[in-house]
């Protein structure tokens, strides 16, 4: 079969790699009929480097037809069209049984100290072959592949694997209170489809903020306000004046490691990247990732007693957190993976006929699988508007 593959530093390419099979009795095969691209898989192709292989298979939103079921699968058959969560979790644990399927403890990856394993996500997750690809082994399918119906084209669910979870956690984690405010910094597709989630749920001020204007002018289309970060010298300053000099009840950082505005992370990075081998990957997972700068933009945008979330990613500890901040305005943290499952049943209605949050025209582009390196090099440069690129084999 196609896949794209990982084979280096801003190199991903498509090749044939072996069909995968089913190797277990809790296995299925799904072929893929559409597949993400995601924020997080730029972290793979510019700055997690030294965690891949080369040859790892790519992606992690991946929705398509079953093509074969192993024993133990017994909701599932041949044709049935289902999307399929990012993390690989086993529903009867602890963990999954308190909804918090990234920690699920059947499939952890102990040896690296770190939760569930993910799809196309480094030796830190397991190095489970990812989706991006024209076929998927999904484990533990006794319980993770969602049934779709059939009916409108994949969009209308291809994001329940990942973007809709994600933003739906990051709006239930910053707790916003009833009729209140809540900023998102950030525009992708998790911070972007985070604001049309809160806004559905009932914030009365949605401020969104970004630097990239095709960004900006998508969450403005759906209702946010917006503060474009180049036009401001202090955002947060900006964000209280918006907010009755207070700050927002809530902030969610949908950046994590990817913010513009720190020049010694983006060293840091870059200096864990020219690293040999394990001196590399030690960098990366300890030291190398970091970059604060949006967190502490939450941290100043918060109102006091407010809630930051967090979605974006982080991973390691370049830069020290300012504790005493975060102690004295008595600030809330919340964070971690989504937990695909546990939210699905709420947001699974809301794709009805109507399409409230606007899943049908979300992605900006579509392209063919044998594109995926010019889908990741536009993608990584913003160019062309891209905000959410659809993959499909």
């Amino acid at each position: 079969m196609k896949a794209v593959v990982w084979q280096g530093k801003r190199n991903v390419q498509v090749i044939d790699v072996t069909d995968p099979a089913v190797q277990e009795p809790t296995d299925a095969v799904v072929k893929i009929t559409s597949t993400g691209l995601c924020g997080s898989d730029l972290h793979l192709y510019e700055v997690l480097t030294p965690l891949m292989t080369p040859g790892d298979i790519l992606g992690h939103e991946p929705m398509g037809v079953v093509e074969e079921v192993g024993s133990e699968v017994t909701h599932l058959k041949p044709g049935d069209r289902v999307v399929v969560p990012f993390q690989i979790s086993c529903g009867s644990c602890f963990m999954c049984d308190q909804g918090l399927q990234t920690q699920c403890e059947t499939t952890q990856v102990r040896e690296h100290g770190m939760g569930a394993p993910l799809y196309g996500y480094t030796k830190l997750y397991g190095s489970a072959p990812g989706a991006q690809a024209e076929y998927l082994r999904v484990p533990q399918a006794q319980y993770g592949p969602i049934k779709v119906p059939e009916g409108p084209h994949d969009d209308r669910f291809l994001f329940l694997s990942d973007v809709l979870p994600t933003a739906w956690q990051a709006v239930e984690y910053a707790d916003v209170p009833k009729d209140g405010t809540l900023a998102v910094i950030g525009l992708g597709p998790i911070g972007d489809m985070a604001c049309r989630i809160a806004l559905h749920r009932g914030a009365r001020q949605v401020i969104g903020i970004d630097l990239v204007p095709e960004r900006l002018a998508r969450a403005r289309a759906r209702g946010a306000q917006v503060l474009d970060v180049s036009e401001h010298d202090e955002i947060g300053a900006a964000v209280r004046e918006m907010t009755d000099g207070r700050g927002t009840d809530a902030v969610i950082d949908a950046v994590g490691t990817e913010a513009h505005g720190s020049v010694a992370g983006k060293v840091a990075q870059t200096v864990g990247g020219m690293l040999p081998g394990k001196l590399a990957e030690k960098a990366v997972a300890k030291a190398g990732v970091d970059r604060l700068s949006a967190f502490r933009d939450a941290i100043d945008i918060v109102r006091r007693g407010g809630t930051i979330s967090i979605s974006g990613l982080y991973g390691g500890a370049a830069d020290p957190l300012p504790m005493i901040t975060l102690f004295d305005k008595q600030i809330q943290l919340r964070m971690g993976q989504a937990n695909v499952k546990r939210w699905v049943p709420d947001i699974l209605p809301l794709l009805a006929d109507e399409d409230v949050l606007g899943v049908d025209d979300f992605a900006t582009h579509h392209l063919p699988l044998a594109q995926a390196p010019e889908a990741y090099e536009m993608f990584q440069k913003k160019a062309d508007g891209a905000v959410k690129v659809v993959m499909r084999p």
